[in-house]
């Protein structure tokens, strides 16, 4: 009996210490499995963040699922293992129809007036809506003045819709509409120099000591402590993740981006209360490489620029229609900005591009290579299905007479110029962005007059 006792004892204790790991190690799995729920969670229902802005929770996205998985974000060393070209299939985002006049009526209907079509008045005296010399967050690449353009016709066209007027400019008012409330600009270089624009046009009701500007990021914020408000710049040109999310070191030989990756940005931008998106002009550099996030291989994908602006599109509209309630915020979408690189296209014969250009073009019809109408006819399909979701800047046809208004050679340059590129001018002008004050104010009018 004793022999028995002393022989089994060592057994029935491994037997309670094996029972005792397993319900340790089956806890241990389930609270795991319980935590990666609540992650997931967090990923994909950012409507939970209680956040000035925020919006009831939505339905889920139609067709573009989003990957769960949070590996290290897209950066300037990013590299392709290897590339291939674009096999899958088309991501649709698919919403029930909604009319095209639907949409026309919420983005563009304002008093029964179409604002984008009409015409540039010449106008000295109620333009320029502020000086560029009193303006303390001008960009050096748009201040043409200051570098040098001795002709200031360029501040002094007004915006003259052809069968109303535009509601004149009122910062204070402009303020008031945004008490309490972010501002953000989400785009390129484009969407920030129309940022700054809006700074140069609201600023000065704001006394020094009570506004302040953030350091040069990624989100760059201006504060007006007097309305509680701030108007903001979010760079993002290829509205998903990419390669070239810095904001200065972006000039690779290279465009890398995760077309099924969103919410790092969307992180930042859901927050604000009224959103200006544009994206367009980076599309038009050749092809870009596809790393899709749910696979992280390292395997790229080539595809041709405006397919892979559609793919982009697709998963900000998902975005959109998932988490946009249109009573709490407001979002709007700037149409492709135009160049004038093709002097030939509006004189016949000639050379060069819009250097030394000095008056808008007076035909009604004209529109430049610049403006893809295939990139453009797929914006409009996908902005259409988001119905009031989304109310449209139409700044393509206004800014397309407008051949005078870039800064050419007249901006900043970190490098110096050799005595070759100096003796011929229209090889290093910039007809692509706008100088100000200009153009782009009128876009902020159009803004204005739609909030």
């Amino acid at each position: 009996m004793r022999r028995w006792q002393k022989t089994n004892t060592p057994l029935v204790a491994l037997v309670f210490f094996v029972f005792l790991a397993f319900t340790i190690l089956y806890n241990e799995s389930s609270i795991q499995e319980q935590q990666t729920q609540r992650e997931h969670n967090v990923d994909g229902d950012r409507s939970s963040f209680a956040v000035s802005g925020s919006l009831h929770e939505s339905p889920p996205t139609q067709s573009l699922n989003f990957s769960s998985k949070s590996p290290a974000r897209l950066d300037k060393f990013t590299t392709c293992v290897k590339t291939v070209e674009y096999a899958r299939g088309k991501h649709a985002f698919t919403l029930p129809g909604v009319e095209f006049s639907d949409r026309r009526r919420a983005m563009d209907d304002v008093e029964n007036c179409d604002l984008f079509s009409g015409r540039w008045v010449f106008d000295n005296t109620s333009y320029p809506l502020y000086n560029e010399s009193d303006c303390p967050y001008m960009s050096d690449q748009l201040a043409c003045h200051k570098h040098g353009r001795s002709d200031i016709r360029y501040q002094l066209q007004r915006w003259q819709p052809y069968n109303c007027n535009l509601k004149r400019w009122n910062a204070v008012e402009m303020w008031e509409k945004l008490r309490g409330k972010r501002l953000m600009f989400v785009g390129d270089s484009l969407n920030r120099g129309q940022w700054i624009s809006m700074l140069c046009l609201l600023q000065s009701t704001i006394p020094r000591d009570k506004q302040s500007i953030t350091p040069n990021s990624q989100l760059t914020i201006f504060r007006a402590e007097t309305y509680n408000a701030t108007v903001e710049f979010l760079w993002a040109p290829l509205l998903v993740e990419s390669n070239s999310d810095d904001p200065v070191d972006h000039r690779l030989s290279e465009r890398i981006l995760s077309p099924d990756a969103i919410t790092n940005h969307s992180a930042i931008w859901e927050q604000a209360d009224i959103l200006v998106f544009n994206s367009y002009l980076w599309w038009r550099q050749g092809p870009v490489k596809l790393l899709w996030r749910d696979k992280n291989n390292g395997v790229c994908e080539e595809i041709g620029g405006r397919e892979g602006m559609e793919l982009a599109m697709e998963s900000w509209a998902s975005w959109v229609h998932s988490r946009v309630d249109p009573v709490k915020k407001k979002v709007f979408f700037v149409s492709m900005s135009p160049t004038h690189q093709l002097k030939d296209e509006w004189e016949t014969g000639s050379q060069g591009n819009c250097y030394n250009e000095t008056e808008p073009i007076n035909d009604s019809r004209y529109w430049g290579s610049g403006s893809d109408v295939s990139t453009m006819r797929m914006m409009d399909d996908i902005l259409n299905r988001l119905g009031s979701k989304v109310s449209v800047i139409n700044i393509t046809q206004l800014s397309e007479y407008r051949k005078d208004a870039h800064p050419t050679i007249y901006r900043k340059f970190w490098e110096q110029l050799s005595a070759e590129t100096l003796a011929n001018p229209s090889s290093y002008s910039d007809c692509i962005h706008w100088c100000l004050p200009g153009v782009p104010d009128v876009w902020n009018e159009l803004l204005f007059q739609l909030m």
